[in-house]
């Protein structure tokens, strides 16, 4: 059995064994067991690979609950640990990944500035942007069948997996900090609290674009903190959490060199 027929019968299991009120995974099974080959965990890795998109997969695996982290990252250092080891699972580890992300602490860490130069790869290889002025555009100066539809680490394009556009950046349009009131950043990404405080606070972007959202930086407010996940298209969603609008409260990795 190869990997893509493991992941589609873990997603299975998950889906069955009824590990979140708010977790729904019938979508994400069947699609991904229809995925073609070229986005394939079993593809060849590009050299250049330096791009992806936190998979429900790691963010479950790392975190130990089938609803993932919720806003609660582990903050800056924890966000770049979950980059690190997604990428040392799928053969990556050897170069230095960080996590998309901005934070209120220090008088504010802007995710564009943490993230190196470029260029960027997904991980068939294909070109996400050459510079940081290729990601400062409603969605990146790539190749446009993987920018409008970002993958994850295993290479497969999200689109694939349901209703799951929606990625934590806390940031603005052009990557920069929205906001110095850290409830826009679950408390700059050490809090999964459910707190009405942190509700429709921290900004999302999107993965591929949607009604809801172009830009993949800065799309629209999340709808809470809490863990949670959510692939079914129900509008903006219900609840508190991170991926009631859509997804998993997943985060974008980018490597410092491709």
């Amino acid at each position: 059995m190869n990997r893509r027929m493991v992941l589609a019968c873990v997603s299975l299991l998950a889906a069955c064994d009824g590990g979140g009120s708010s977790t729904t995974d019938a979508p994400a099974t069947i699609a991904d067991a229809a995925a073609p080959d070229s986005g394939s965990p079993d593809a060849p890795m590009a050299n250049n690979f330096s791009f992806f998109v936190t998979s429900l997969a790691t963010m479950r695996s790392q975190s130990g609950s089938q609803d993932g982290f919720g806003g609660n990252l582990g903050g800056l250092a924890g966000a770049d640990a979950i980059c690190q080891r997604a990428a040392m699972d799928v053969g990556a580890g050897a170069k230095t990944w960080r996590a998309f992300l901005s934070v209120t602490t220090g008088g504010g860490i802007h995710a564009i500035d943490r993230i190196g130069n470029g260029p960027w790869y997904d991980k068939n290889g294909l070109l996400i942007a050459m510079n940081k002025a290729g990601l400062l555009q409603n969605r990146p100066a790539g190749d446009t069948t993987t920018v409008n539809d970002l993958p994850d680490e295993t290479g497969i394009k999200l689109t694939t997996l349901g209703d799951s556009h929606d990625v934590m950046t806390g940031s603005n349009n052009q990557g920069r900090l929205q906001s110095t009131d850290p409830t826009f950043t679950c408390m700059d990404w050490t809090s999964a609290s459910a707190d009405i405080s942190l509700t429709n606070k921290a900004y999302v972007g999107h993965s591929w674009p949607s009604q809801s959202g172009q830009n993949w930086m800065q799309a629209h407010r999340m709808r809470g903190c809490a863990p949670g996940v959510n692939l079914i298209q129900n509008g903006p969603g219900t609840g508190n959490c991170v991926g009631c609008g859509g997804g998993w409260g997943g985060i974008y990795c980018f490597a410092l060199t491709p």
